[in-house]
């Protein structure tokens, strides 16, 4: 292949919202559209962003929020994309910790302290009066798998954990004190982020890229093709355990966590732009301008 159809695509952990590139990948989907993938695994999910700014990546699935502060600052970031529109997200909380509430003086981990789940947090804590900064700490604790072990190890006291990790801290004796998509039925979880000088010079390849997405998605959404997505997911989430793999497959498919299309609707974008306003990461007189971080024309183009 020519060195221009090579991608090189990074995220934080390539975790359970990855299942649709995994399915392209392992499926020839891909190789069908002529483009090789490959994969960066960041640890975090702003390295995964600021990867592509200093050109270690070509493009990310990462959360869209420090790529909004970049375009709002003037830089070339945009999305073009959604990889991912719900958050399947339980607070989970040690066994003493009995509601969000108890969570005041305590410590929570998240991936990020400017995108992600640390903004989900805030928005979740301000429901029963908590504040930050002042009633609660943040502590980087990395990504879901991370903040799994440091929850048992006892280095923190909650965290927000994707299914099947909420299950399985159940199962486990942990507090299940809050639903996520409770709070934030709809938003840009994880986005498809590139530079612009790079999409401008490499139309052709993330074209066919955005295709070979789009039939992968079709086949995640699909329940009959559990066969093809079930043995991916597992692996990537919960090794040997196919059940609780399972549960976890169907309780995102069913709310709807990859959009056909990879399309983002405008509740997804407004959800996420309030929900960067309401956390302070965003002037309030800026959110006409961070709509426009979304550039549609390479979907467009993928889909027509």
């Amino acid at each position: 292949m020519e060195a221009s159809e090579k991608i090189r695509l990074a995220g934080g952990a390539q975790g359970f919202n990855w299942l649709p590139v995994f399915v392209a990948e392992e499926h020839g989907l891909f190789k069908k559209y002529g483009v090789s993938i490959e994969y960066k695994r960041m640890g975090t999910v702003d390295k995964a962003t600021t990867a592509v700014l200093d050109g270690e990546a070509d493009l990310a699935i990462t959360p869209p929020e420090g790529t909004v502060a970049n375009f709002i600052g003037g830089g070339e970031l945009r999305v073009i994309a959604a990889n991912s529109t719900r958050l399947p997200m339980s607070v989970v909380a040690n066994p003493s910790t009995p509601s969000l509430a108890e969570l005041k003086g305590k410590r929570i981990g998240t991936s990020s302290l400017t995108e992600g789940t640390a903004i989900y947090m805030q928005l979740m804590l301000a429901e029963v009066g908590l504040k930050y900064p002042g009633d609660y700490n943040f502590v980087i604790a990395g990504v879901h798998t991370k903040r799994w072990d440091a929850l048992q190890a006892g280095e923190i006291d909650c965290a927000p954990q994707p299914a099947p990790w909420n299950f399985l801290a159940a199962d486990a004796g942990y507090n299940l004190i809050g639903e996520i998509n409770e709070v934030i039925p709809e938003i840009l979880f994880a986005a498809l982020i590139a530079k612009k000088s790079w999409l401008e010079e490499n139309n052709a390849p993330v074209t066919r890229l955005l295709k070979a997405l789009a039939e992968a998605y079709v086949i995640t959404n699909d329940p009959e093709h559990e066969e093809i997505t079930l043995p991916i997911f597992e692996r990537i989430t919960t090794p040997g355990k196919s059940d609780l793999a399972l549960r976890g497959l169907r309780y995102m498919r069913a709310m709807g966590m990859w959009p056909p299309g990879l399309s983002i609707s405008d509740m997804a974008l407004e959800t996420t732009i309030d929900v960067m306003i309401r956390a302070g990461l965003l002037d309030s007189g800026k959110r006409d301008l961070a709509k426009e971080v979304f550039d549609h024309s390479y979907l467009e183009e993928a889909l027509a």
